[in-house]
């Protein structure tokens, strides 16, 4: 999966206690989003109660600088027009079964590279329910949000050094590389490289199992192709 899964977990005493049998689950109707040139800045993420009973709702907005590089920060994000992305409500209450939007949006203008941010969408304590003491965990997304600039400039660069494979990302925008493959001489014993986003000015090293060449796949959004390294 390309998002990461967030755990939060309170012990809770009298004041929030819960029954042992109550379940409840967060549902979202994507982890990703996408929003590129030339498209609508917004896209809308539907949030499902698939449990039994209510629940309350957090979307908090993070900007990621410096994303897959040794200087990535998370930094909450401020107001939209500051920030530059507007998570609209930040607060829900959905009832057993419910489904609402949580509409993700870009403020002003697109930057000259990708701004990537995170939506923390997570359950959070509600109101007293019982009186018991209990243990309540909550599951939550952080879902990935990348907006794109106006125009793709440069590329991912590979440099081979026997079984080590280096990949810079010296463009503007991330790209996913995914369904790696690579032979022995004779062309047999293909083995499947492991995948990975890699945003601009990200590095990426590898050992592989041959010094033959490789193959993968190359996406910026819906845009594929093949590459060689």
């Amino acid at each position: 999966m390309n998002f990461k899964t967030l755990i939060w977990t309170l012990a809770a005493g009298a004041a929030l206690g819960v029954g042992s049998n109550a379940h409840a689950e967060m549902v979202l109707s994507q982890v990703i989003v996408d929003l590129q040139p030339g498209k609508p800045p917004r896209e809308d993420i539907e949030v499902w109660n698939d449990g039994d009973e209510r629940m309350y709702v957090l979307a908090e907005p993070f900007e990621i600088r410096g994303a897959g590089t040794p200087a990535e920060e998370r930094i909450p994000a401020g107001v939209p027009e500051d920030s530059g992305i507007l998570v609209s409500p930040q607060r829900l209450v959905l009832e057993p079964g419910e489904r609402r939007t949580v509409r993700v949006a870009s403020i002003g203008d697109r930057s000259a590279a990708d701004r990537v941010f995170r939506v923390a969408i997570k359950p959070v304590a509600g109101p007293v329910t019982a009186e018991t003491t209990a243990l309540k965990v909550f599951v939550g997304y952080d879902t990935l949000v990348i907006l794109r600039p106006d125009k793709f400039t440069g590329d991912v660069e590979g440099q081979r050094t026997g079984r080590t494979l280096r990949l810079v990302n010296s463009g503007n925008t991330a790209q996913e590389l995914f369904d790696g493959k690579q032979c022995d001489a004779g062309g047999n014993n293909c083995q499947d490289l492991p995948a990975k986003r890699l945003y601009p000015g990200a590095v990426w090293e590898q050992t592989l199992p041959f010094e033959t060449e490789v193959s993968y796949k190359s996406a910026i959004g819906p845009t594929i192709r093949g590459r060689q390294f």
